[in-house]
């Protein structure tokens, strides 16, 4: 039998450090809940010590994970291996994740350090991490640029200190396949204890290569890739867990090892609630969860496919999910049943209260749409947490004029910290003309960086999701707002996205 791939996914760590990917505590319960539903071995919720709301995050994830091993990703400082001990005291099963920079770079311009004192740290950090956790991963940042001897050192080093995994990451994607599937099969050939550890890569997308540089490694001998939904992840992103799956799945032929253990088919699930909730939309051409991925417009290919579907497509798109987005509820649908399908999708409710004002959302929805589908109880679910952050600034009443041969202008009623105010103002269509009626309220100084709308369902009734990028003082901020009346989801999310701007963060973001 071949072995089993171990798939670490750090959408809600690495995939958060993409500019405006900022998620929420309860959303990131939401997306881990996902991950365990698909079976995902490793979920690493994030970096404790980088602020009060990520260690409150990674505990959160950590006390409602029952199945999955959660992951708590620490600098090797002690305070840093402390704080994600605290924060993964309620999982059933967890994991520290430590890291420090090895490359002659990285160590001389950023650590200004000495090599023999890198690898002491590593070892101290290593060791400390083991008083919390049995499971400890040890990282040396920017391997792929690290000399092979010195990395020798510092492995043979962490795995004898306790190491149980070790993870050699392509921090700044400069490898090419051949080089980093080179550079595994040498660091498990040539690490005198390589066999009593686990050799995992992590891989960015600065060249295109993340996904290929992975499966290069694990055709060497890794046996745990570092991936996030949608390939999301800081600069270019991080290599695609659906990619990653479906291509050892697909190949067996070529890999010994598998993902036998997956529940593939919530793959394209987890995809579309990745992108609701960060508001990163997934290109139509995109492998395995894009709109287009199992679609056929040449007449030679649709006539091979209904001859017989293998003569184009080398994967069933019922086995990622794609049938899976049913029509479930109605407006005649009563409250058990919007509960009951939302448990099924993940979504929990802490009390009647809050069951309540999402069923009234959901009402309302439905005398909008005759059909309600579960992408769009995903997306209410996901407004209904936005709302949630919406402390200062809330949508009271919108209205807006537009029509040929005049200028479209808007009117606009604004709650500010509980005061009601109104504005008018024009503009070049009746989404610019909000815009700047809410700006002039507001008064933010931000600028627009991207205005992106998406339909969720299909058909003219469809809810339109509308993602908004704003940039102030060189901090990056998306926000999302989802509604049938597509000038109505543009307010609501330059108004979500101006409350985000509007609550300072401090917090620090590692690289591995």
């Amino acid at each position: 039998m071949s072995e089993q791939l171990i798939i670490f996914d750090t959408t809600l760590r690495d995939g958060e450090q993409s500019p405006g990917a900022s998620m929420t505590r309860d959303e990131k319960v939401r997306i881990a809940k996902a991950l365990e539903r698909m079976r995902v071995d490793v979920i690493e919720a994030g970096f404790p010590i980088a602020s009060e709301g990520d260690f409150e995050s990674v505990k959160a994830v950590a006390n409602a994970i029952k199945d999955s091993t959660v992951c708590g990703l620490a600098r090797a400082l002690d305070k840093d291996i402390d704080r994600a001990g605290e924060a993964l005291k309620g999982a059933n099963s967890a994991r520290i994740h430590t890291f420090i920079a090895t490359s002659p770079i990285h160590m001389k311009m950023k650590l200004r350090m000495e090599p023999d004192a890198v690898v002491e740290q590593a070892v101290r950090a290593v060791k400390r991490a083991r008083q919390f956790t049995d499971n400890v991963e040890f990282s040396p940042e920017d391997a792929g640029r690290s000399e092979l001897d010195f990395l020798c050192r510092v492995l043979e080093a962490v795995i004898d200190a306790g190491a149980t995994t070790v993870n050699i990451p392509d921090t700044v994607g400069y490898n090419l396949p051949h080089q980093f599937g080179s550079l595994i099969a040498n660091l498990i050939e040539r690490v005198p204890n390589s066999d009593k550890a686990v050799f995992s890569v992590h891989c960015h997308n600065d060249l295109g290569m993340a996904v290929a540089n992975s499966l290069a490694a694990v055709a060497q001998g890794a046996r745990q890739v570092e991936c996030t939904i949608n390939g999301l992840g800081e600069r270019a992103g991080n290599a695609a867990l659906e990619e990653i799956v479906m291509a050892v799945s697909t190949r067996q032929d070529v890999f010994d090892c598998n993902v036998d253990h997956l529940d593939r088919t919530q793959i394209v699930s987890c995809s579309r609630l990745v992108s609701s909730i960060t508001g990163f939309t997934v290109q139509p051409n995109k492998a395995i969860v894009g709109a287009n991925a199992f679609a056929h417009e040449s007449g030679i290919h649709q006539d091979g496919v209904l001859k017989s579907r293998e003569t184009y497509e080398i994967m069933r798109a019922e086995d990622v999910g794609w049938s899976a987005n049913r029509m479930v509820l109605g407006k005649h649908s009563g409250r058990n049943a919007f509960r009951t399908r939302l448990q099924e999708l993940g979504v929990s409710f802490a009390g009647e209260e809050e069951l309540n004002a999402a069923f009234v959302r959901f009402k309302a929805l439905a005398d909008k749409k005759h059909e309600i589908f579960d992408d769009d109880l995903q997306a209410l679910v996901t407004e209904a947490s936005l709302d949630a952050e919406n402390e200062r600034v809330k949508l009271v009443a919108l209205k807006v004029c537009s029509e040929t041969g005049e200028t479209p202008s808007a009117l606009v009623t604004l709650k500010i910290d509980g005061a009601e105010k109104t504005a008018t103002a024009s503009g070049s269509g009746p989404v610019d003309a909000a815009f700047k009626a809410i700006e002039s309220l507001v008064n933010s100084g931000a600028e627009l960086q991207l205005y992106s709308v998406n339909n969720i369902t299909s058909g003219t009734d469809s809810q339109g999701e509308v993602t908004v990028r704003l940039e102030q003082d060189g901090r990056i901020v998306n926000g999302q707002g989802a509604d049938t009346d597509i000038v109505i989801a543009s307010a609501k999310a330059y108004i979500n996205t101006l409350n985000r701007v509007l609550v300072p963060v401090d917090r620090q973001h590692p690289q591995v």
